[in-house]
């Protein structure tokens, strides 16, 4: 079964940046959208940023201005990279596929922001 696959995680100060990717682990047909979800302990998921197959972003108004989405259509892979991070950015980051057929979840990365 294909898994879609995170890394980039890890312990970063505040200010700075990580760079997250998702990947397949094969081939995934009929994707519509890519996203980026995070979970802090005690909280609810909450989406963080998406984007469409032709390219057009939203992002979660906590992180406009520092977090940017974009896909490798070719690989089928989702990048965030994460500018300017702070202490309430620390949460599990899942990616996650959208399909007709049913949506893909990655087993999430850890993201902790902390001096």
């Amino acid at each position: 079964q294909v898994q879609l696959v995170e890394s980039g995680g890890g312990l970063v100060q505040p200010g700075g940046s990580l760079r997250l990717s998702c990947a397949p682990s094969g081939i995934i047909f009929g994707v519509n959208a890519m996203g980026w979800y995070r979970q802090a302990p005690g909280k609810q998921r909450e989406l963080v940023a998406a984007i469409d197959m032709g390219g057009s972003t939203g992002y979660a108004d906590s992180v406009k201005g520092r977090f940017t989405i974009s896909r490798d259509n070719a690989r089928n892979t989702v990048y965030l990279q994460m500018n300017s991070l702070k202490p309430e950015d620390t949460a599990v980051y899942y990616c996650s596929y959208r399909r007709a057929g049913g949506d893909y979840w990655g087993q999430g990365t850890q993201v902790t922001v902390s001096s």
